[in-house]
């Protein structure tokens, strides 16, 4: 099994795991994708799938008696799905081994298919969540070209007009040169397609290879940047540091 906590080289790693919370990254250890924040391996999947992943997954969360799962992936374009039907797959193992645990779904954007966002939301998922990582004048720096600022936002309408009940949720880094107008306008972008949930963290560079912090944010503005959300209603804010 990997965990995103562990591959990404995520700073934050202790802190999760010790209130009951681990994120599962899916589909291997090697992305299709290169982005310019993220340490994970870049590579071609050529189509190898564990078929055995969802039930291990499921069995760790209930081993672990976790209160809240979160599945995450590498990119997967070398399957026509993008991966879609597997993280269905572990949802419903997942829900047959421990009913009771919230799943949150950390997904690619499936390059924005309707079908794959669909299989995805048949399952009994909880929230659904893509991130559009940074402001829409730093994508093309930060993101793999393949990613884009409006596909992402694009995505996650979709995924609530389809399942109204599932909550959808999106994430910004922050210290990599954006502005505070940027950032507002990014979260009544979000707050537009439906976004209930937001999240905005420190970016940390993971190794001296990938882009460095422009600059850290201090602890009070971030709490500016979590009432500002609130204002414009997102339903639920989380904003520091270490988020």
């Amino acid at each position: 099994l990997n965990t995103v906590c562990e591959e990404a080289m995520c700073p934050n790693i202790n802190e999760c795991w010790s209130h009951g919370t681990a994120t599962f990254m899916l589909l291997g250890d090697v992305c299709t994708r290169a982005c310019k924040f993220c340490a994970v391996d870049t590579g071609n999947p050529r189509g190898r799938l564990d078929k055995k992943e969802p039930y291990k997954v499921a069995q760790s969360i209930k081993k672990m008696s976790l209160k809240y799962a979160v599945l995450t992936s590498v990119n997967r374009d070398d399957l026509a799905d993008g991966g879609a039907k597997h993280y269905s797959n572990t949802i419903e193992a997942i829900k047959d081994a421990r009913p009771k645990v919230m799943v949150e779904a950390l997904t690619p954007d499936f390059e924005g298919k309707n079908k794959s966002i669909s299989i995805l939301l048949s399952s009994s998922l909880d929230v659904f969540a893509q991130n559009v990582e940074t402001v829409e004048r730093l994508t093309v720096r930060v993101r793999d070209p393949r990613a884009g600022y409006q596909q992402t936002l694009n995505v996650l309408e979709k995924a609530k007009k389809l399942s109204p009940e599932v909550l959808t949720k999106t994430s910004l880094m922050l210290g990599l040169g954006e502005t505070t107008k940027e950032i507002q306008l990014t979260m009544v972008d979000a707050y537009s397609v439906g976004v209930e949930i937001l999240t905005l963290g420190q970016y940390l560079r993971p190794t001296l290879n990938h882009l460095p912090v422009e600059r850290y944010i201090p602890p009070e503005e971030f709490l500016h940047y979590k009432n500002m959300a609130k204002e414009i209603g997102f339903k639920e804010v989380a904003s520091g540091p270490m988020v």
